[in-house]
């Protein structure tokens, strides 16, 4: 069986597992001797996070052999990221707007979601006080670190780590090639091992993501598994929007591109793409995902080692278009459910916000929360409000995260076939026009 139909069962049984678990009681036998296969699973994926980001970056860049070449990609790339958020963000202030999901809440669900979830929102709005408290160009420092090391050490400081890679990739690009040989053989020989770690690490997926959908289902379910219905119903509607906003996007959006930019076809772009999908779906972070994700755009879709170790590891940094079509229905969800009317302004607001927050917020699990948060307060809704879908969040954040990492995906292979560096799995090399 191909891996990513292992993946697909393993979602599947764990799925069921959980909602058996939850009404069976089996919450703590559950977190006792399932749960930590799961978290084994994700730490080994974050575990090869940093490494691969700096290894395929450094060797990816320095293979560009001249600065023209990286400003072009580069320019191309950002262009890309930035423009496919902008229509996501677009369809999810559309749906919204005509669906009015915020109208399907009942008063007293409302009221007891923000009971339930008081302390997590009271977390959120300290962590955004900070974000909202920074200088416009706060994010230009923050992405300079003061030590490598320590940079290195957190999966949150992705950013660092990116910049760290960059400067040296265009060092070694600037030096002499024979001083540059020896460092950059150690890091294409890094970076051969890290590959081959992430194919020992994918043979042990179905059972971590058995153990990761399992402990989502128990951790929704929570101590009150006969409230769930009530709470997926009364939240059913919101959720819908947000599902049918990043369908579009994958199914519409990205294979439009991929039809206008690159002779890839969606028969084979979808399948070639579907394990890093599955894999973004029970992680929730599309950090943990790079390893997959760049092996899947090299060996099911063709596209060079080249654009794919420059373009990935950036776009798993800067490329959020799921979290920013969330962020814009989740805003104005809030708003409608709390009563408050969201005129123009305040919504291309929250489109400018999402913008930059799906830049700066971190590759990992429910991080665009607390982005949401500041651009809650920014529009003038009560942060408070983020209470009434915290409940549903996890699940959608492993929709998101998918949706993030097909972006990715779809987004090098426009620019390896910009390039002249996409050979689609059976044909031959696109050349540059």
């Amino acid at each position: 069986m191909a891996s990513h139909w292992r993946i697909l069962l393993a979602l599947a049984l764990g799925l069921v597992y959980g909602v058996v678990a939850a009404y069976a009681g089996w919450g703590e036998f559950t977190a006792d001797w399932i749960v930590p296969f799961g978290t084994i699973f994700f730490r080994l994926l974050l575990f090869v996070a940093v490494p691969l980001v700096l290894a395929s970056l450094i060797t990816g860049i320095a293979s560009l052999s001249d600065l023209n070449k990286l400003s072009r990609i580069g320019g191309k790339t950002i262009a890309i990221y930035l423009g496919t958020t902008v229509i996501a963000l677009i369809i999810g202030l559309a749906l919204v707007n005509v669906l009015n999901p915020g109208e399907f809440v009942p008063e007293g669900v409302r009221l007891s979601l923000q009971e339930t979830y008081q302390g997590d929102v009271e977390d959120r709005e300290v962590a955004a006080a900070d974000a909202s408290s920074r200088g416009p160009l706060q994010p230009l420092v923050d992405m300079v670190p003061d030590n490598i090391i320590f940079a290195a050490s957190d999966n949150r400081r992705m950013l660092n780590v990116v910049f760290i890679a960059m400067l040296f990739g265009v060092a070694l690009m600037l030096i002499p090639k024979e001083q540059a040989a020896p460092l950059l053989a150690l890091f294409e020989s890094l970076n051969a091992v890290v590959i081959k770690i992430v194919e020992i690490v994918i043979l042990v997926a179905p059972i971590g993501v058995f153990g990761l959908i399992a402990d989502t289902v128990t951790r929704v379910a929570g101590d009150s598994p006969a409230d769930v219905p009530q709470l997926l119903g009364a939240l059913g509607y919101y959720c819908l929007a947000v599902l049918i906003g990043l369908a579009i996007q994958v199914l519409v959006t990205y294979p439009v591109l991929l039809r206008i930019f690159t002779p890839l076809r969606v028969s084979q772009f979808m399948p070639g793409v579907v394990q890093a999908q599955l894999v973004a779906f029970s992680t929730s972070s599309s950090a943990a995902t790079l390893p997959v994700t760049m092996k899947t755009a090299q060996r099911n879709l063709g596209v060079s080692e080249e654009v794919a170790s420059f373009v990935l590891p950036l776009g798993a940094t800067i490329n959020m278009d799921g979290t920013g079509l969330y962020q814009a229905v989740a805003a104005v969800f809030i708003a409608q459910t709390l009563g408050i009317s969201l005129d123009l302004s305040a919504q291309l607001t929250i489109v400018f916000l999402a913008l930059l927050a799906s830049i700066g917020t971190a590759a990992v699990p429910s991080a665009g929360v607390v982005m949401l948060v500041v651009i809650l307060e920014t529009v003038g809704v009560p942060a408070a409000g983020i209470a009434l879908i915290l409940g549903v969040d996890r699940i959608l954040d492993m929709a998101r995260t998918a949706a993030n990492v097909t972006g990715d995906v779809t987004v090098s292979a426009i620019v390896a076939a910009s390039e002249g560096q996409l050979t689609p799995v059976g044909g031959a090399a696109v050349h540059e026009g």
